[in-house]
This record gives C-alpha cells, sequence and structure tokens, in this order.
C-alpha cells in the first residue's frame, strides 16, 4: 500500500549479555531461546543469507517467504521493545553465510554467551556446536518446543523396534495428548483412522471456494524486488505470491481452511484435478514450519469444528493424523537416523533429474500439471508430491539425493527434517524401508483414477509398451522387474510380482526396453553407476 514503511534500520550497539539467534524457520513469539529474555542487556541477531537460497537451488516464491516473514518478525520484536541486529541480503558488509554473519557479529558484539533454538538441519546443527570452540564463548542450544515430541523422546520410543510404523505412534500420541479418544483411551467413531472414507475422486469438475491469499505489502514487495535483482537465477515464478508472512495472515488462512475445506477434506484428501490447485487442503504447512501457527492450536481449531458439528470425523482425524502423528514421526526419523540419512540410496538409483523438474515441459500430462504448478506457487499437495513427481523419480531410477534436493528447494514449505524423510525415505524407498514398509510405486492407472490429468494426455494410460504407452506403465513395470528379487520376501509386495512372475521373457525384455528408451528420452540416462 502507499504510504506504508519499509522495514527499518535495526542495528544493535553496546554491551550484549545473551545474544540470541532467530533462523527463518523459528518466527516464533515464545520460544525457550527467550527464556529469560533481558532486553537491556540481550540482543537478538536474525540475517537474511545468499547461502540459504543456493546451497539448493530453491524456488523464487520460498525465498521470498522466509525473507519477507523474517523481516516482519524483527519488526514485530522491535516494536515490542527487543533489540534486534538484523542483516537483510543486500547489507553491503554481509558475508552471505549464517556461519560468518554469527562470527561476524559475535566479535563485534562480544557476548558473553550465544542461544539458539534447536535447528531443523543437520548442516545448521553441526555448524553451532562448532561455535563453542571456534568462539570461545558458551553456546547453549535449546530445544524447539514448538513441537509437540522432542527427538529423545521418539528415540526413546524407536529405540528397539523392528521397524517403525507411523500408525502406531500415531495412536500413541493420540492417547498421551487426549485427541478424538474417549476416558478409557478409545478412538472416537471406533476406528483410529478413516482413510478407506477418504479416497474419493471427482467426477466432474468440482467449485471448490478458492483459498485465503495473503496480499503483498510494502515490506513484501521490497523483499521481491531485491531477490528479482540480486538472485535472478532463482528457479520458479514470482507474480503469484500469495502466502502468509505474518502471524496474523496465517491465522486468517487457518480460520478460511476450518470454515470453508475443512469439511470435504477428508473425503477428496487424495484426489487430483487440471484446474484446482489446492483442492481441499489447508495449505497451512509453510506457516506452521516457519512456526507463524503452532501444531496444537491447528489442530483445537479442526477439533471445535468437529464438536460444533461442522466437519465430519474423516476430515477432522484425516488433519489431526497429519499434524500430531505423520509431522512428527517424519521429524522423529530426521534425528533419529543422524546425519548419514542423507546419503542413503537403499535401491542404488543413479539416475539424473530430468530438465522438466524445472521447466515443466513435457508431453506427460500429470507431470506438465504437477511440475507447472510447482514452478507457479511453490506447492503441491501429498498425492502430487508422492504419486505424480515423487513416483515418476523412482520407477525411473533417478539418484534419491538429485530428488530430495529439488524438493527441498522447489516447495514453500520446505525444510530439512520434513523434506528428506518425505522424499529420500517415503517417495524414493531409498531408507531401506524406516519411513514405509513397501515402495509407493503406482502405474497410470492410480493417477488416472485420482485424477483427470490423463483425459488430456498423449500418451495412453491403458498400454504398457510402445510409443503411444503412458511411460508411468513402462517403468512401474520395469522398476518391479529390476527389483524382483529384492522385494520378493516383502509380503507388502508378494501379490504383484506373482504378475512379474507369469511374464515371459520376450514381454520383460519389451518392458525393460521401452524403460530404457524412456530414460534416454528424458535425459536420465543410465540408472547404476
Amino acid at each position: 500500500m502507499p504510504g506504508e514503511p519499509a522495514i527499518p534500520s535495526m542495528r544493535v550497539t553496546g554491551s550484549v549479555r545473551h545474544l540470541v539467534i532467530v533462523l527463518g524457520d523459528q518466527l516464533d513469539r515464545s520460544p525457550a531461546a527467550f527464556d529469560g529474555f533481558d532486553e537491556r542487556r540481550d540482543a537478538v541477531l536474525m540475517m537474511e543469507v545468499e547461502e540459504e537460497s543456493t546451497h539448493v537451488p530453491s524456488h523464487r516464491q520460498r525465498t521470498v517467504l522466509f525473507l519477507s516473514a523474517m523481516r516482519h518478525f524483527a519488526m514485530d520484536l522491535h516494536e515490542r521493545g527487543h533489540r534486534v541486529q538484523y542483516v537483510r541480503l543486500d547489507d553491503r558488509h554481509n558475508t552471505q553465510s549464517f556461519d560468518g554473519e554469527v562470527r561476524r557479529h559475535a566479535e563485534r558484539l562480544e557476548p558473553e554467551s550465544i542461544v539458539c533454538t534447536h535447528p531443523g538441519e543437520w548442516r545448521v546443527l553441526d555448524v553451532m556446536r562448532g561455535w563453542k570452540s571456534d568462539l570461545g564463548i558458551p553456546v547453549d542450544i535449546r530445544p524447539d518446543d514448538h513441537f509437540l515430541v522432542e527427538p529423545e523422546a521418539f528415540a526413546a520410543w524407536a529405540e528397539g523396534r523392528r521397524s517403525l510404523v507411523m500408525e502406531y505412534f500415531y495412536r500413541e500420541q493420540r492417547k498421551r495428548l487426549g485427541i478424538l479418544v474417549d476416558d478409557d483411551g478409545k478412538p472416537e467413531g471406533g476406528a483410529w483412522n478413516y482413510d478407506a472414507d477418504n479416497r474419493e475422486s471427482f467426477k466432474r469438475d468440482p467449485q471448490i471456494r478458492r483459498p485465503y491469499h495473503a496480499r503483498p505489502d510494502a515490506v513484501t514487495r521490497d523483499v521481491i524486488e531485491m531477490v528479482e535483482r540480486r538472485l535472478p537465477d532463482l528457479p520458479g515464478r514470482i507474480d503469484a505470491f500469495r502466502w502468509p508472512v505474518t502471524r496474523d495472515e496465517a491465522r486468517r488462512a487457518l480460520k478460511d481452511f476450518v470454515e470453508h475445506r475443512l469439511g470435504d477434506f477428508g473425503r477428496y484428501e487424495d484426489a487430483m484435478w487440471t484446474t484446482e490447485t489446492t483442492v481441499y487442503h489447508s495449505r497451512l504447512s509453510a506457516a506452521l514450519n516457519l512456526k507463524l501457527l503452532s501444531p496444537r492450536e491447528c489442530v483445537d481449531a479442526a477439533l471445535d469444528a468437529y464438536h460444533a458439528g461442522a466437519a465430519p470425523l474423516n476430515s477432522v482425524e484425516g488433519f489431526v493424523r497429519q499434524l500430531i502423528g505423520w509431522r512428527e514421526f517424519i521429524r522423529g526419523v530426521y534425528w533419529f537416523e543422524g546425519d548419514g540419512y542423507a546419503d542413503r540410496n537403499g535401491l542404488d538409483h543413479h539416475g539424473r533429474l530430468p530438465d522438466f523438474y524445472w521447466s515443466g515441459d513435457t508431453e506427460m500430462a500429470c507431470m506438465r500439471h504437477c511440475v507447472g504448478q510447482v514452478l507457479d506457487e511453490a506447492y503441491g499437495h501429498h498425492i502430487q508430491r508422492l504419486m505424480v513427481t515423487g513416483n515418476f523419480a523412482l520407477l525411473s531410477g533417478v539418484h534419491p539425493r538429485a530428488v530430495s534436493d529439488w524438493y527441498l528447494g522447489m516447495y514453500v514449505d520446505a525444510i530439512d527434517w520434513v523434506t528428506l524423510p518425505n522424499t529420500l525415505g517415503m517417495a524414493m524407498h531409498a531408507d531401506g524401508g524406516v519411513v514405509g514398509t513397501k515402495p509407493y510405486a503406482a502405474s497410470g492407472k492410480y493417477i488416472n483414477r485420482m485424477s483427470n490429468y490423463c483425459k488430456e494426455c498423449r500418451y495412453d494410460v491403458k498400454e504398457r509398451t510402445g510409443e503411444t504407452a503412458c511411460p508411468f506403465n513402462t517403468l512401474y513395470w520395469d522398476f518391479l522387474i529390476r527389483h524382483r528379487e529384492r522385494f520378493r520376501k516383502n509380503n507388502r509386495m508378494a501379490m504383484i510380482l506373482k504378475n512379474v512372475d507369469r511374464m515371459t521373457k520376450d514381454e520383460r525384455v519389451e518392458i525393460t526396453v521401452s524403460a530404457n528408451a524412456h530414460r534416454d528420452a528424458f535425459g536420465i540416462g543410465s540408472i547404476t553407476e
């Protein structure tokens, strides 16, 4: 709006007792790092650094979201009387490194100690742990109390288990937190989940109210201009940026979801449609992962709707499961598995990521829509991520780290703790079965059942091989042929592998040849080292 103030200059002078580091995904007004904060003696350091947008290519909208949300949060702290040292991306003395900026300001301000919240990435935690010896001052890394389950509690639950099954973890959290259970710990409605009720697809064009869109203010517009000027080579488009960047905007987005989409979220949770980017999903994950919203307030809002008769149990339970089940489980896996998790490649896939993941230029209608949507909005709901873009990369043999890095950079809600287990573990099945007991591999038949993508595709979803056959079909059967021995003892794969066993040698050869032709055409190349 004309006349809106730009972000003020925030520079700390004088002595500092505790220098509190606030990262871009720690925009909580009352984190543990602020416990005992003294407005006169302590100070906050927030930094915009190029490194965080370039260590993997970060979508323009993801970069703008982080920087704008950080600036708004810093202004809020400043207005509440906190001393804030804020480093802009275009500051002349900016080292453009998170580690470099902390060291620069520690030398200038000479704090008695550095205080920070436990980060969401092993890379950052390793840097933080090095400050104590390198800078010669105490470093206090405090728990991230935004989450409902601490890594130590998850480790205690996971230790000694043969496999980590999210469903069992989720049920324990329901009981522990008293959510959708009766006094005896039995599930509301008699079932722990309602997945069977949540797999409907659309038969015709759905008429869905568009979600709340935040309008970019002067601060956000300034960030957009700076990103376009300073980081012109970042992927993705910026013209449709509408993400919440403040707590007030995030709360409006939550209210909008509960009032207008939660009711039908459950039944259409897995549905996809060419004209709908959001369907009935919440689009709250970015605000949650930046800590503009808390998981408990989102759960409470959904429960209030259920108790008021405004949303059915299957929708509310599905939304709750994503928050207290899957989200907490994935974070627990990330920290429990250790910093070597990112290097796993359990299926030994080494193919290149196709160029169309960056352009959307492909004749596969489903990939064109889902990748194009990511380029436009830095968003896709979980089925688009898992069963289209992720499924294609799995079936075609792309290296899991290449896929994980793409997801980390291209989705607006991406932070390493959530992206890596979801991508490398769930979508790519590269962690040896930690996150999923079987690969989420599917042919074009699944995509056809859950969407209308196939109706405008030049490929035939009913064909398995040949020039017009759906690549998902060819690559699916090739995947099963290549990994037949690996999955032979997996009970959940036994039935489908019997179909492979029934194939003649000539049929298997035809599928293998067709799959290799697709990989060559898509620029994936050899999937072996």
